[in-house]
């Protein structure tokens, strides 16, 4: 399993906009092939920061959403209203013998 987080910071003038995004299209992301789960967090000190977080069965279905249709219109759409780059992580949960 994939563990996907990654932080977005958006001018502040944009986050009601970006949350209506992220409202739209959450069910869509959910029923992607792979996908278990999906959460947007925000920081509690930073209005303007926020998370995704995301389980995905393997690293090949993280890629087919990320080579989607539907990825490619949301992250148009997402990425103007950024304050700075974004940043993302793809991680393994560890396993403990």
């Amino acid at each position: 399993m994939i563990v996907r987080i990654v932080k977005m910071t958006f001018v502040p003038e944009m986050v009601n906009q970006f949350v209506e995004i992220f409202d739209s299209s959450k069910q869509l992301i959910r029923n992607m092939d792979g996908c278990s789960h999906l959460e947007l967090l925000n920081d509690v000190n930073a209005p303007n920061v926020f998370f995704t977080y995301s389980y995905w069965q393997s690293e090949t279905d993280l890629a087919n959403y990320r080579n989607s249709e539907l990825f490619q219109h949301v992250w148009k759409k997402t990425k103007v209203l950024f304050a700075c780059k974004a940043e993302a992580w793809s991680l393994e949960q560890h396993r403990v013998l």
